[in-house]
């Protein structure tokens, strides 16, 4: 299968914390992406054959029980919940189980917002971490999958049920879930998805991942001053983000792979990924959002198509029936253990804080380049402590690379993903804005992800079979 690339602030934020978990990084990417989808869906829109459309981005981590799923979402709560202000704790919801529920939850919520400073808000994030509860009594609902449907949309929700007639306008509800591969066999039919209602949701395998060897280790702390910016200057005015021209031939073949891969697959597999297109544009104008740009690049194109083609083969491999794979974890060095200490201590941390739970003596931590070790005294007869902390003249948060994408001579495939600099129109896009926090410590750089494994040579009847 293939890597997504991590790309922009929510995904070096992904790669620092992932030696840290027990749980694959690909899930902390995927629900960290839906999240930061609501928070800038009521003010951000995609442009799409000349009608603006919405940046919802919906999405189900399917594993096994005890695979990660939650561990997951946590994590990506860590990553974003700092720079997104109170907007999870005031916007995110669960147990909607009819489509009259849906759309009296939204209406609720836009009624209680009209009169405020900022005006009417719909914005909606359910989170549903048994979603094969909420599966088992909505089969009763016939409206629900109509509701489903319409929001993803961003269509005009109309509730009659109630005395008073609901409507809501311009809805921005983003729905993130939690299945295991047999339930979505059985509750996420043919029928359903065929109809549209299930395959607007972005489905991923999680694979296992082994123990930590420390389990005493926690998240290093995030500075996410890059996307708080980013969601003020998202939220602040409407924004509305467009295909760059140097995307667009990119943009050709994610459209070409989208109708030939689809006429090819058998139409149980061939349902759950109509929208691989459009799926990927609102993926790479989220990713765009990030980086306060109004224009979608090649280089954010190329990051979101990897991650809208993992979906696809992983749809196919769940309608196969297969289940996740396993994945292997690259230890942790002794650097990486010292590191996650000092930070987690305010950047100094003594010898009893350290060498505990690194499982190394002294002398070892004082060989590491990157680490200064001083012995200090409290006044003159007090007793003499060792203290760690980082070396000042290293740098410990290298520049982020985005993604590009390499072509083979046809334009039909991809051979691979790889580092290019940021550039300088990028830059010219993003808002200024002023900060307090500009003392804050810097953040370690978690370890290089692993590399990408090869793709094999695409089949010469269907190019895009073999990206499968």
């Amino acid at each position: 299968m293939s890597t997504p690339v991590f790309y922009g602030p929510i995904g070096g934020a992904v790669r620092r914390i992932a030696p840290f978990l027990e749980a694959d990084a690909l899930g902390v990417y995927v629900a960290a992406l839906s999240m930061w989808s609501a928070a800038i869906g009521g003010t951000v829109k995609v442009s799409s054959r000349g009608s603006a459309r919405p940046v919802l981005l919906w999405s189900a981590l399917v594993a096994g029980t005890g695979r990660g799923k939650g561990t997951a979402l946590r994590a990506a709560l860590h990553v974003l919940d700092g720079s997104l202000g109170r907007f999870i704790a005031t916007h995110a919801t669960s147990g909607i189980t009819s489509g009259a529920s849906l759309v009296n939850h939204l209406w609720e919520q836009q009624e209680a917002t009209a009169e405020t400073e900022h005006g009417r808000d719909v914005r909606t994030l359910v989170v549903e971490e048994e979603w094969s509860e909420v599966l088992r009594r909505v089969k009763r609902d016939a409206s629900f999958t109509t509701k489903l449907r319409a929001a993803w949309d961003g269509a005009t929700l109309r509730n009659t049920t109630k005395e008073e007639a609901q409507e809501v306008q311009d809805p921005a509800m983003v729905l993130h879930a939690h299945l295991t591969p047999s339930d979505w066999a059985k509750y996420v039919g043919q029928s359903e998805a065929a109809g549209g209602s299930y395959n607007r949701i972005l489905p991923f395998l999680l694979g296992s991942v082994p123990m930590l060897d420390d389990d005493r280790l926690s998240l290093p702390n995030m500075d996410g001053s890059e996307l708080s910016d980013a969601y003020a200057w998202a939220t602040i005015l409407p924004r509305a983000i467009e295909l760059g021209e140097d995307a667009r031939p990119l943009w050709r073949i994610v459209r070409r792979y989208a109708r030939i891969l689809g006429e090819t697959l058998p139409e149980a597999q061939a349902v759950f990924i109509e929208r691989t297109a459009e799926q990927t544009l609102r993926v790479a104008a989220c990713l765009a959002a990030s980086e306060c740009s109004e224009t979608i690049t090649d280089e954010m194109l190329a990051a979101a198509f990897t991650l809208v083609r993992r979906s696809v083969q992983d749809a196919v491999r769940i309608t196969n029936g297969a289940d996740a794979p396993r994945m292997k974890r690259q230890p942790l060095s002794l650097a990486d253990k010292v590191s996650a200490r000092i930070e987690m201590h305010g950047g100094r941390a003594t010898s009893s804080q350290v060498l505990p739970y690194v499982g190394a003596t002294a002398a070892e931590v004082k060989a590491l380049p990157e680490i200064v070790v001083t012995v200090e005294r409290e006044g003159r007869t007090g007793r003499p402590k060792t203290v760690f902390t980082f070396r000042s003249d290293s740098s410990r948060h290298p520049e982020r690379q985005p993604a590009s994408v390499d072509r083979d001579q046809n334009g039909d495939g991809f051979r691979n993903i790889e580092s290019r600099p940021a550039s300088a129109e990028r830059d010219q896009n993003r808002a200024t804005v002023v900060r307090m926090d500009a003392y804050r410590p810097t953040p370690t750089q978690a370890p290089e992800p692993a590399p990408e494994p090869k793709r094999p040579e695409p089949l010469v009847d269907n190019p895009f079979r073999a990206l499968l």
